[in-house]
């Protein structure tokens, strides 16, 4: 029996992210941002990232073992901390799946 990509005890988590600045402003912090993303993925926390179209923000789907545990994760994204995004993050059971996440 194979490991599940999703830990026993983790939830799955849409992270919206929504600019609110220019994405000239957000572009500042771009570099970053990604190297925060990359390291989400070394660290097994993220499954899939990317930018909306059109290019209002993100979105990133996210496992963690509580909201407030990812909300802290979110926290050190260079993005919230020089401001001119909002985030929302909604937790939700993956009951239905494709087998490669079973």
């Amino acid at each position: 029996r194979r490991m599940s990509v999703i830990p026993e005890g983790n939830a799955l988590f849409v992270i919206d992210i929504e600019y609110t600045e220019p994405f000239e402003e957000v572009q500042k912090v771009l570099e970053p941002h990604m190297a925060f993303v990359k390291q989400g993925y070394a660290e097994g926390r993220f499954l899939a990232s990317g930018p909306k179209t059109p290019r209002t923000g993100g979105v990133v789907i996210a496992m963690g073992t509580s909201l407030e545990e990812v909300e802290a994760l979110m926290a050190q994204d260079p993005f919230v901390e020089a401001g001119g995004i909002a985030l929302k993050i909604t937790e939700f059971a993956a009951s239905n799946r494709h087998p490669v996440l079973a």
